[in-house]
């Protein structure tokens, strides 16, 4: 597995027999319905996708933002405040299953099939460090 902290932090377990990612112990199903508690205390609930994919973007940008801050030219101004490509990333993460719960999708699930679609088309897009080129 890749050696970046994130991934260091996410560990393997076993639930009904299948293997799930979990963070901080919660599986991503149990972090989609903390999400949708905290949405479902407000009157105003989910909003329209569209509204939702406005504040996607909005994310997106605070995030590339802070990218190009950390790892790009762009220096902050010296008046603007310290932010972090960590908090960015949950930013869209939390919005992103606030979507994902307003359209019904099970972010679990969809993970499952996008690594499958990924795992069977990239299989050897890439140089491989095993240095397989095909099966």
């Amino acid at each position: 597995m890749h050696n970046c902290l994130f991934f260091n932090k996410i560990k393997q377990k076993e639930a009904g027999g299948e293997a799930v990612l979990t963070q901080n112990g919660r599986t991503l199903k149990e972090m989609q319905q903390a999400v949708d508690e905290y949405i479902s205390q407000f009157k105003a609930g989910y909003f329209p996708p569209l509204s939702q994919l406005a504040r996607l973007t909005e994310e997106v940008g605070e995030l590339a933002r802070e990218i190009n801050h950390n790892y790009g030219d762009k220096q902050k101004k010296h008046d603007e405040l310290p932010g972090s490509v960590q908090e960015e990333l949950g930013d869209v993460m939390i919005v992103l299953m606030i979507m994902a719960n307003s359209l019904d999708i099970d972010l679990t699930e969809t993970f499952e099939q996008n690594m499958a679609k990924f795992n069977q088309r990239d299989h050897y897009r890439f140089e491989r460090k095993d240095g397989k080129t095909h099966d």
